[in-house]
């Protein structure tokens, strides 16, 4: 049986297109991969990247993109809306055929390893690969940012898990992990006021009191004039995406403002997309076996 994982590397570069597509081209020669899709972002200066395969042509990509991005991006030069701390920033792997967890927490491993020794990138292991609590959490990691972690490697709790304990001069810090699917769900309104923005975020947010599978910020988005609450859903069977999507409409309402519309960054999967449908039309008696291409492509 075929064993298929997905990657999604995020690269601290979201305005040059010919940098980004340098680092794409170390995905797209790999053999046993394919690039799905990729999306760049000026505001947060940053750019998702998806892709598939087995397992040992994906590390090989990742490795291979990682590198090129150490090569072209410098971080001492970096300013965007998005928290970060690397170059490659993050590349979180997940299981989708043929393949446990516990082996993707294994590739994570691998891929970590290459990453601090050949690229001498310090590297944390994070999610299910976290060799600690208060590493299972990429925010916690990622405080301080890329300038506030030359300071904060030199204490003993936030010893890399491989690589040096010092940041590379202009790549930062990487975190690789294995988890499950997220989706990156924003939505935008109709205000420029960043702190409406942020009070929701903070509503909806799981570490605040909101929705335990929801990571939320709120951001500006400075060429559109308006801002918006950048979420991760870590997981929408648990908390879906018309749930949270209700609560920040009735937050925005208290303050006077609209939801002009959302964004899905990167893929989704098409249950998750199934349950807004169904909840908002009212479907009734409903099956997933009612979609078409689960009836095609299904196992």
């Amino acid at each position: 049986m075929d064993k298929i994982i997905e990657c999604i590397p995020n690269f601290s570069e979201g305005r040059d297109k010919e940098k980004l597509e340098k680092i794409l081209d170390e995905i797209r020669k790999q053999e046993g991969v394919k690039l799905l899709d990729y999306s760049m972002d000026k505001d947060h200066n940053r750019s998702v990247v998806t892709f598939v395969g087995d397992p040992e042509s994906v590390i090989q990509a990742a490795f291979n993109s990682c590198k090129k991005a150490t090569e072209l991006i410098d971080l001492r030069n970096h300013k965007g809306e998005h928290p970060r701390m690397g170059a490659t920033d993050v590349i979180p792997l997940v299981p989708i055929k043929n393949v446990t967890m516990q082996e993707c927490i294994e590739y994570s491993q691998k891929l970590a390893k290459r990453i601090g020794e050949e690229l001498n990138i310090p590297v944390f292991l994070y999610e299910k690969s976290a060799t600690s609590p208060q590493r299972e959490d990429l925010s916690n990691i990622r405080k301080g940012e890329f300038e506030g972690m030359f300071e904060k490697l030199k204490q003993q709790e936030w010893k890399p898990d491989f690589g040096p304990q010092i940041p590379h001069e202009t790549a930062g810090v990487t975190a690789v992990g294995a988890r499950m699917p997220l989706i990156a769900f924003n939505v935008n309104l109709g205000t420029n006021d960043i702190e409406i923005a942020k009070k929701i975020a903070k509503a909806v947010r799981g570490k605040s009191g909101g929705f335990k599978y929801c990571k939320a910020l709120g951001f500006e988005l400075k060429e559109r004039n308006i801002v918006q609450v950048s979420m991760n859903m870590v997981d929408y069977t648990k908390t879906p995406l018309y749930r949270v999507f209700q609560v920040i409409e009735n937050e925005a309402n208290r303050y006077g403002v609209n939801v002009i519309g959302s964004e899905i960054v990167g893929l989704v999967p098409m249950n998750a997309l199934a349950d807004v449908a169904e909840y908002f039309l009212k479907v009734e008696n409903f099956s997933y076996d009612q979609i078409l291409e689960n009836r095609i492509y299904g196992d």
